[in-house]
């Protein structure tokens, strides 16, 4: 694929992976984004691939080359998603330097035994490498989302090479019909998620730049205004925790129902009432990085579930661990318990939540006991009135 005359896509496409990073859901697949860059005096190609797709890549970067030599392979992210080749590529290629952030050398030395001390160039913020007339410009970008990480600005050409970030799951070879929004929303929220202040960090560097497009690691790449104005209006809104659209988010578990039907009550309450959208998920069977995409995409939360030995039935607690764990804040919370004899679990999701920033909980928590009767649908109703009348 060309992207200009000088810098060509050179990445594969993984239709094999079941779950990224050994957790996440990729039913379109994955793309592993890489690119030549040929300047007038030297070339350089932007990270690797998958270590399953070393030979396809090759022949990529050796077609783009069309017949030059490369003397430079640029490491932005050691994830080995995108580092895996480094050590072989650099074996069977003993004219090129690799180019990266000092701590990414060191991990090269975990991940392959050596640093490549005789054939490697360090790089830092601001740092340039003069191809002719392709001058790239290293900008650090430590915890999006590894610390090692770097980014790339190529002036002449006003292109970004973002590394992960502005990414998304699925291969580029696949159309997405829910577009770009969705499934970069539940691959940022569940890989970038807990570094929202780095991320800011990052966008206030990239403000500062002129961009025409940007080249990221997995996705779609990013060539129109329209298009790099809505990505960063995005990030913006994804790291610094606001509240991206007007709806509540209801996540259940539930044993034999009955806090099932209680969920289901509160949805069709809040519908009946105007609410402009309910997203709910049921923990126990549905993909729970959707559903925390869900409560960070959403104002407002219901957690509905069961007392279970005295805490909270485990995929709930794994659930609000999801969200604890990337710093969710500065939303309103509602609680529904259901107990036979003693319920606390509303207690103890308050109690998880005790480190978090700007969360606030519902005055009406509704409580269950066994089974939903009149007096627990009128608690609901209240409930629901509550949770369209605040403002988040």
């Amino acid at each position: 694929m060309t992207i200009t005359d000088d810098i060509k896509y050179v990445g594969v496409n993984d239709h094999d992976v079941d779950l990224f990073e050994g957790q996440y859901v990729v039913p379109r697949g994955m793309a592993y984004n890489s690119y030549v860059v040929l300047g007038a005096e030297k070339t350089a190609v932007m990270d690797t691939v998958d270590a399953r797709f070393l030979e396809e890549w090759s022949g990529n970067v050796k077609a783009a080359l069309a017949g030059r030599a490369l003397d430079y392979l640029v490491v932005q992210h050691m994830e080995p998603d995108h580092s895996a080749c480094i050590a072989r590529f650099l074996e069977a290629n003993p004219g090129v330097t690799v180019v990266s952030s000092e701590q990414a050398f060191c991990m090269m030395k975990n991940f392959f035994g050596t640093e490549f001390e005789d054939r490697r160039l360090v790089v830092k913020e601001g740092d340039t490498l003069d191809l002719g007339g392709h001058v790239l410009t290293f900008v650090a970008a430590p915890m999006v989302h590894w610390p090692e990480v770097i980014v790339t600005y190529d002036a002449p050409a006003k292109t970004l090479f973002s590394a992960d970030g502005f990414g998304k799951f699925g291969a580029n070879d696949v159309e997405d019909p829910e577009g770009w929004d969705c499934e970069a929303r539940r691959y940022y929220i569940g890989i970038v998620g807990k570094y929202g202040a780095q991320v800011q960090a990052l966008l206030k560097k990239a403000a500062g730049l002129a961009i025409e497009r940007i080249l990221p690691l997995h996705g779609p790449l990013l060539q129109t205004p329209e298009e790099i104005a809505h990505v960063v209006k995005q990030y913006n809104t994804w790291s610094s925790y606001a509240v991206e659209s007007e709806g509540v988010c209801i996540a259940y578990t539930s044993v034999y129902g009955h806090t099932k039907a209680a969920a289901l009550k509160l949805k069709e309450l809040l519908l009946a009432k105007g609410c402009p959208k309910v997203a709910i998920t049921d923990l126990a069977r549905d993909d729970m990085p959707e559903a925390v995409e869900d409560a960070f995409r959403y104002g407002k939360l219901v957690l509905a579930t069961t007392t279970y030995n005295m805490d909270v039935f485990p995929f709930m607690r794994t659930f609000i661990e999801h969200l604890t764990e990337r710093n969710y804040q500065n939303r309103l919370v509602g609680l529904v318990e259901n107990g036979s004899w003693a319920p606390v679990a509303a207690r103890v999701m308050k109690g998880l939540f005790e480190k978090s920033k700007g969360i606030t909980f519902c005055e009406n928590t509704v409580t269950i006991l066994s089974a939903m009767n009149a007096a627990t649908e009128a608690k609901l109703a209240a409930l629901a009135d509550e949770l369209l009348s605040a403002t988040v």
